[in-house]
């Protein structure tokens, strides 16, 4: 099943003001709210006297952007992190996108046309359909580099080795074979590492790290929490009050899984 969730019924600029209202966060004030010059790419929004002006790209075109669909509910982004990253970074840098779902299980020809792996995410740039999220978040920097995301290469690497050693411990039967403490050791480097250099990875404001770190982290707290009635240990606070900022971000509400569908994505890895 695939879900095309724009409407290629309104007018291009029309549908790309209110795609770019929409990623802005700020779809539910009343349209007498909005003022928007036919000749600036600029967005005044009134509320309780006060007027801020937020930046609207008048000509960009939405990016039509393949992403996993749920398994247990119909119409809903599904559970792979790595499509997730891409749309934090797509809302993080408050650009219209055009969303397509796509069943992994009953992959359309469509589909399969423009991607002949079948993986997702892939997202058409200039004409172009392009994969991997490590590809597809650089070359979202590279055009769009307002406002910034990058990572300084020093700190790209911060909490990398988490994922990996989540998955082993999720799917690992035998309780002393370490991989419990092997995780709990790249935790309290982060730990230690955001203590000393958060609240995000490159200091105060959020970047690309933090943007493939969250998601991962999500599955961590839920996989674990489902399947190993286990979580992070109170004696690890700032990773607890990092994954606390960054699941309570607008961007990252609006793009998380379903928990059921995390739990039914990992039930295979985890009973075989």
């Amino acid at each position: 099943m695939v879900t095309l969730l724009s409407s290629s019924r309104i007018q291009p600029a029309a549908f790309v003001l209110s795609s770019s209202i929409k990623q802005l966060g700020i779809n539910s004030y009343p349209r007498s709210n909005f003022l928007v010059s036919p000749h600036h790419s600029s967005l005044c929004l009134r509320r309780s006297g006060a007027r801020r002006t937020l930046s609207v790209s008048m000509s960009a075109t939405p990016l039509e952007t393949c992403v996993k669909a749920s398994i247990t509910v119909p119409n809903r982004l599904g559970d792979c992190p790595f499509c997730q990253r891409v749309l934090l970074t797509l809302e993080e840098k408050h650009l219209p996108y055009d969303l397509k779902l796509v069943d992994l299980a009953n992959k359309p020809e469509w589909f399969l046309k423009i991607n002949s792996e079948g993986k997702v995410p892939v997202i058409k740039f200039d004409e172009q359909w392009v994969a991997d999220s490590d590809v597809i978040t650089q070359t979202l920097e590279e055009k769009y580099p307002n406002p910034p995301l990058a990572t300084p290469p020093d700190k790209s690497s911060v909490g990398s080795k988490i994922f990996s050693t989540f998955i082993a411990f999720v799917k690992s039967k035998d309780p002393n074979d370490g991989t419990e403490q092997a995780l709990l050791s790249e935790l309290s480097s982060f730990n230690d590492y955001i203590k000393e250099n958060g609240p995000f990875i490159n200091g105060k404001e959020i970047s690309a790290a933090d943007l493939s770190l969250g998601p991962k982290l999500y599955h961590l707290e839920i996989a674990l929490g489902h399947y190993k009635n286990w979580s992070v240990p109170d004696s690890l606070p700032y990773v607890k009050s990092y994954m606390k900022s960054i699941f309570s971000r607008e961007s990252f509400a609006k793009t998380r899984a379903l928990p059921e569908d995390v739990i039914a994505g990992w039930r295979p890895k985890v009973l075989g």
